[in-house]
């Protein structure tokens, strides 16, 4: 879709001198101090985007070196891909890249390995491990410190050593594999064909999410001495408008890495989100990261790699690099494909601007609450336990379980219904399942029937 705001321009765009009490509540869950600016002790910055293009296999050469030749310069050893140019779905805007294999690959190749000295953490952001971790663990994500440090970088144009990173970020312009821009950066006509579905609303209070951490940015600013020294006099919120911010926040949150917890001499990464929300690469062991070193940018990494969530290659941190080992040949020429994590469609639209119709981790989170004003809400919170379920649970449905999901779910809900208190001094006797009566209905009907839970009043859904 076609964003009319940001047509013809980079994720970074140029800055300028934002009744009867219910026994039961039933809703879908939604993931996720001001303070105003101090008088600008300088005339605001100009960030100027940058309009050279990244020179690509296939693609005619430009002046600035492309990222694989700026990451070979400055140490990426041989590797085994090149950028790829993907057409866009609207010819006003440029192609995304892709990597792909530069060479036919089999089975346990490593495609590219990215040493730590280009990798952005919060330790090189912030130069203190410390200030790190008494950042991040207050009101401002590691998202935002990240966002706030490519800003000042990009402020400095050439000049900047991630220069040619930044360059690709604002090509890439936060779309995903399909070519299509994170819901977070539609206009609201665009958003309108989301109304109706659960996904509005969570790019709603994403957005809400983000406007929080704008607010936060000068406190970081003032915190933080790395940033105080390199740029003195561009205070956050004076040097970047909300608009601007977003549009970098958005960029870091479709490309950064989780390294979290060291495991058999290595660090094995998987896809994860946060309550701010993000492509982050989770991991399983028994030695965690420290905060500083676990938030990253990798070069090569995603948004470049296309995403499945049937894959199984996974990109690791080994020694002083991280690395993608392949999981099954292919051709030259085509799109390299990493594990995208277990994240329904909602959270892939929401953080990469694509849906993936064979994803199997692709679900409806309804979360169900007993109500605490009904008078029987104790019995029923003690009934709700002893049958492993919480006054307030989390229910998943997911995409071709829906029976099983409906057969866990309703005798939680009738629970909920239940007024009689004979009724409930009966199922507070029962030793089986809450309801059992409601799971033989549901074992009696077809695979594609499911008749309402009879009740004497219906639960509230959001």
């Amino acid at each position: 879709m076609e964003v009319a705001s940001l047509h013809d321009r980079c994720i970074w765009s140029s800055i300028r001198s934002p009744s009867p009490h219910r026994p039961l509540l039933v809703h879908s869950r939604v993931s996720i101090s001001a303070r105003k600016n101090s008088r600008s002790l300088r005339q605001k910055s100009s960030c100027a985007a940058s309009s050279s293009e990244t020179l690509v296999a296939g693609s005619r050469k430009e002046e600035v070196a492309d990222l694989q030749s700026w990451m070979h310069k400055n140490g990426l050893p041989p590797c085994k891909v090149v950028l790829k140019d993907r057409p866009s779905h609207d010819e006003k805007h440029k192609p995304i890249h892709s990597v792909a294999a530069s060479e036919d690959l089999q089975v346990g190749d490593v495609a590219f390995s990215v040493p730590n000295s280009l990798v952005v953490t919060l330790e090189r952001v912030l130069g203190n491990e410390t200030v790190a971790e008494l950042l991040t663990t207050n009101k401002l994500s590691e998202l935002a410190c990240l966002a706030l440090y490519l800003m000042y970088e990009k402020k400095q144009g050439k000049n900047s050593f991630w220069y040619p990173y930044i360059k690709e970020l604002d090509r890439q312009r936060a779309r995903g594999q399909l070519a299509v821009e994170s819901p977070l950066l539609w206009s609201e006509a665009e958003l309108d064909y989301l109304t109706g579905s659960p996904t509005k609303d969570e790019v709603l209070e994403r957005d809400e999410g983000i406007k929080r951490e704008y607010n936060e940015l000068d406190t970081v600013w003032f915190m933080a001495g790395s940033l105080f020294r390199q740029y003195p006099y561009d205070i956050p919120t004076e040097a970047f408008p909300f608009k601007i911010f977003k549009q970098a926040f958005v960029a870091v949150q479709s490309c950064v890495v989780h390294l979290q917890i060291k495991y058999r001499d290595r660090l094995e990464i998987v896809f994860s989100l946060t309550a701010i929300g993000g492509c982050f690469l989770g991991i399983g062991g028994s030695r965690k990261v420290s905060l500083a070193r676990r938030f990253a940018l990798v070069p090569l990494g995603p948004p470049l790699l296309a995403y499945s969530s049937k894959c199984k290659a996974m990109l690791t941190a080994v020694d002083d690099a991280v690395q993608l080992v392949i999981d099954r040949p292919y051709k030259a020429g085509e799109s390299i494909v990493a594990w995208c994590g277990p994240q329904p469609n909602s959270k892939l639209l929401l953080n990469y601007g694509f849906v993936d119709e064979d994803n199997s981790y692709d679900r409806l989170v309804v979360e169900a609450a007993l109500n605490r004003e009904d008078p029987q809400y104790q019995d029923k919170r003690l009934v709700a336990q002893r049958n492993g379920k919480l006054s307030v649970q989390v229910f998943h449905v997911y995409v071709g379980k829906e029976k099983e999901a409906v057969s866990d779910m309703l005798p939680y809900l009738r629970l909920g219904y239940v007024s009689d208190p004979s009724e409930m001094q009966s199922v507070i006797s029962s030793q089986g399942p809450v309801c059992p009566a409601v799971v033989d209905l549901i074992n009696q009907l077809p695979d594609n029937t499911v008749s309402p839970c009879p009740a004497p009043c219906a639960p509230s859904l959001k």
